[in-house]
């Protein structure tokens, strides 16, 4: 199991602190947890526990999960649209030489049979 598959998307998340947390809070808040989840009480929430904070040990780790993490992306909003439910004639001539062969240029396009 590769390090990636252990930890959330988000390691911070996984220890329950803040991105803004400093690392002496970062390593209290980790020990208490391996406190809790200890290998042999809880062996896959500890391997995730340890995975998270490996993410987050070294300022270079942590700078780097930093810029990886998924942030919720808000859409920004729409302008108001004005439709005219009117229908142009030049819509529909537009729309049935699309869908036809009125504006067949080509010589080769037309399949009936020479006669000689």
């Amino acid at each position: 199991m590769t390090e990636l598959s252990l930890v959330s998307q988000d390691p911070y998340q996984e220890l329950g602190l803040e991105p803004s947390v400093s690392d002496a809070d970062l390593r209290k808040a980790y020990f208490a947890l391996v406190r809790l989840h200890g290998p042999e009480k809880d062996p896959a929430r500890f391997k995730r526990i340890r995975a998270a904070y490996e993410r987050l040990a070294t300022p270079e780790k942590r700078l780097e999960t930093d810029m990886l993490r998924l942030q919720p992306w808000t859409a920004p909003p729409l302008p108001a649209l004005e439709r005219d439910p009117a229908l142009w004639i030049q819509d529909v001539l537009r729309a049935a030489r699309s869908l036809s062969d009125l504006d067949r240029r080509h010589f080769r396009e037309d399949f009936r049979e020479v006669k000689s």
